[in-house]
């Protein structure tokens, strides 16, 4: 197959966004053209051309179309020292100004990350005390964030994970195991809202204290990134945390004069100015 031009993935993103409204045109363009090839791959298409005609012809094939571009691997309790900094330190400080938290997960991709943040809650003593946003771009992904079924082989990582975190009990309590996967104890998500939400073009449309967004952003270009982080400064109350990826960073975008780095080790920055 061949090289993918740049000029083919502008054509691209040009007539995605003209007839789907979707804007793809600020993704990463290293990042973005790999994920074309792949999908290029998957369903045998001999070119951008081919791929464009399909997307032209087939509205149903877009909504995969997103889902391969967006994917996003995840798995529970990820970087366990991050989850022991939120539980030992972020949520007290919180709670010590506040008797509920407000929280967004942004890019929740299957839900993983929710899971892990409601167990933290629960095993706190202040699950009830929270309401969670969990937005995505992709319906199908954040219907599966909603199920809360996972495949079993992936619970050997997340048990690993959970018991580098030094949880209060163990994994297994939170699932129960039925032909082959596991189904997550509905209770933990009972305040949490998943939505469909697009991070390239949508407004603030809350207030949180705590805003996650990890390993997203690593796929938007430099202008994008900075559009979205003053959108996650607005969508914070003062004082608040936002938390992103470990190859992310605050440092170089505009309001980065608007935070202080409450944690540089695990990429959690604070606001201190509206």
């Amino acid at each position: 197959m061949q090289e993918i031009e740049i000029a083919e993935l502008r054509k691209l993103t040009e007539v995605i966004k003209e007839k789907y409204n979707y804007d793809f045109s600020n993704y990463a363009m290293s990042s973005f053209k790999r994920r074309i090839q792949r999908i290029l791959e998957m369903y045998k298409l001999a070119s951008v051309d081919v791929l464009i005609k399909k997307l032209t012809e087939e509205p149903r094939f877009f909504k995969e179309f997103v889902s391969e571009v967006t994917v996003n691997v995840t798995e529970m309790f990820r970087d366990p020292s991050f989850w022991r900094e939120l539980r030992d330190h972020i949520l007290p400080n919180i709670m010590l100004n506040h008797n509920n938290i407000s929280i967004w997960h942004a890019g929740c991709s299957s839900g993983e990350e929710v899971f892990s943040m409601a167990i933290v809650l629960k095993e706190m003593g202040i699950l009830d005390k929270t309401k969670i946003v969990a937005t995505d771009i992709d319906t199908d992904i954040l219907q599966k964030a909603r199920s809360g079924v996972y495949s079993m082989k992936n619970m050997e990582l997340n048990q690993k994970n959970y018991l580098r975190f030094q949880g209060t009990t163990t994994l297994e309590k939170y699932y129960k195991e039925e032909n082959g996967k596991a189904i997550m104890d509905k209770s933990l998500v009972e305040h949490v809202s998943f939505r469909e939400h697009n991070l390239v073009a949508s407004m603030a449309f809350s207030k949180f204290d705590l805003i996650l967004c990890r390993n997203v952003m690593i796929y938007f270009n430099q202008a994008l990134q900075n559009n979205v982080l003053k959108m996650f400064h607005e969508s914070l109350f003062k004082y608040g945390y936002l938390i992103v990826g470990s190859k992310e960073s605050l440092i170089w975008c505009e309001i980065a004069n608007k935070f202080i780095v409450a944690n540089n080790e695990e990429k959690i920055y604070k606001k201190i100015k509206d």
